[in-house]
């Protein structure tokens, strides 16, 4: 896992405002596009990707002021990269297709935990649902 998370890392800080306002733009129908994704192998992943996605928008429309920057340009990178259909693993490839989407993810919210422990909970959401686990 370390070097995704070396890769989530480099990748994140070339996330630059101008990437998270052109993100923000494209995000609700990006969402759609995410609650169709059949991933048997990770059942948590497109609640994963929702979770961000939600974090991302309130934090980048102001609704919410207490993500650090870092935070967000990970939860960014990792819906950057879930949206792309070529990665590390195509998504193409049967049951192993979304295999490297859910690394990156579970790396961002493990290394950002605390900060999207909190926001889940001023969200009234359940942290431990939300899971890093595949």
């Amino acid at each position: 896992m370390s070097e995704i998370v070396e890769f989530v890392n480099h990748a994140a800080g070339s996330i630059t405002p101008a990437i998270v306002e052109k993100v923000l733009r494209v995000l609700p129908q990006w969402k759609l596009e995410f609650t169709q994704i059949r991933a048997p192998l990770f059942p948590h992943l497109v609640d994963q990707l929702e979770f961000l996605a939600d974090a991302v928008e309130d934090t980048a429309e102001g609704a919410y002021k207490d993500l650090p920057y870092f935070a967000l340009a990970e939860a960014v990178f990792a819906l950057i990269y879930a949206h792309k259909k070529v990665g590390i693993i195509p998504d193409s490839i049967l049951n192993l297709g979304r295999a490297d989407d859910s690394s990156v993810v579970r790396a961002v919210l493990i290394q950002n935990e605390r900060a999207f422990a909190v926001y889940a909970s001023v969200q009234g959401l359940n942290w431990s649902e939300i899971t890093s686990h595949p």
